[in-house]
């Protein structure tokens, strides 16, 4: 087998779905299986996918055991020469996994392939290119300054080297995923991407970020940014920190004062308030239901003639592929201030996200 795909789900069913079926989609012409674990879920994440999506593996763990525990969980039952670590919240083009494999079969001494991620309304996601965090980077990044963070010597459109990839998006061959003996158990979220993709450095091989596909990552539907999520981020940079440099005082008061600082002073971030003009409906036929349960005027426009300010455009995934989805989120975002909402295949619903620090939003209808 040549991919195994490894969605970790926790609560977040409707954004679950949404992925599958495009991850279903991009597996076509591949020799690959889709392995969920879920972490203890309280919605019907687990039963949706028995009954929507009987091919696919799915462990139901019975206790959250975080991220990098629930995806080694995963990787013990895989099979495929390569792994994709991929987060539920995302959603990728039918000729993703094509590209990625191909690119990979290019490279020797293959680390850790990551690729352009955009949030739900088509913003550029910088983590999907980043630097070592050294200790100068995490205190900057502390203060709005990212300079040393990210991988900017890169553009966004740019294929290369870099050191850290994302574990929302991530290709590494199973032979060298097991090497690393995985993600490290130590870290519950956050961090474990870091301390992976630099383990993968260490040991000599070659990490990529891939700019020739893009993937949609919801980003927070997987964990909101409130104001403890500095202290979890940072905890898990002192973990980090701990683990792969030499101990040092003044090193380790840095970090513990730049944490402290942050959870003290971080105001938790707050979403302005969306006012919908009109809805625009990317379909081939209408849609009543849909209709129905919408609160505003409801425009069919295949041709995007009638998108203006502070519009919702809906995208019926029963009509477009999701590379094209991907593709109209990315260019509409430049032309008006509009979200966006998916119609997954065969749903009754649709789904989106306007930012990335509050859960994202979901119309259902019988």
């Amino acid at each position: 087998m040549k991919l195994s795909i490894i969605i970790l789900n926790y609560n977040v069913r409707y954004f679950l779905e949404l992925c599958l079926n495009s991850v279903q989609a991009a597996i076509s012409n591949i020799d690959a299986e889709i392995i969920v674990v879920d972490n203890n879920s309280e919605d019907d994440s687990c039963a949706m996918v028995k009954r929507k999506f009987p091919d696919v593996k799915l462990i139901e763990n019975k206790t959250n055991f975080g991220f990098s525990k629930g995806n080694n969980i995963g990787f013990n039952v895989a099979k495929g020469e390569y792994l994709c670590i991929l987060n539920p919240d995302t959603v990728v083009a039918e000729d993703a996994f094509i590209k990625l494999l191909q690119f990979a079969e290019t490279k020797d001494n293959l680390g850790i392939i990551g690729c352009k991620l955009i949030d739900g309304v088509g913003a550029f996601l910088p983590e999907s290119k980043r630097k070592i965090p050294y200790v100068k980077a995490a205190l900057l990044k502390l203060v709005g300054n990212s300079k040393y963070y990210y991988a900017n010597y890169l553009q966004e459109d740019e294929t290369g080297s870099v050191d850290v990839l994302v574990g929302a998006f991530m290709i590494i061959k199973s032979s060298v995923y097991k090497e690393m003996q995985g993600f490290d158990e130590d870290y519950f979220m956050y961090g474990e991407d870091i301390d992976l993709s630099y383990k993968v450095l260490k040991a000599g091989y070659n990490n990529f970020y891939f700019a020739n596909t893009t993937v949609i990552h919801y980003k927070g539907e997987s964990t909101l940014r409130d104001k403890n999520y500095a202290r979890r981020f940072y905890g898990a940079m002192q973990i980090f920190y701990k683990k792969h440099f030499k101990k040092n005082i003044v090193f380790d008061l840095l970090v513990w004062f730049g944490v402290k600082m942050v959870y003290v002073f971080r105001s938790t971030p707050k979403a302005r308030h969306k006012k919908v003009a009109k809805y625009i409906f990317v379909s081939d036929k209408r849609n009543e239901q849909l209709e129905r349960v919408l609160t505003k005027k409801t425009i069919l426009d295949l041709e995007f003639n009638q998108v203006s300010l502070h519009d919702e455009v809906i995208l019926d995934a029963n009509y477009l592929s999701y590379k094209s989805i991907i593709e109209i989120v990315e260019r509409l975002r430049k032309k008006h201030s509009v979200t966006f909402k998916i119609l997954p295949k065969g749903a009754n619903f649709i789904v989106g996200s306007d930012n990335s620090i509050t859960r994202g939003e979901v119309v259902e209808w019988e």
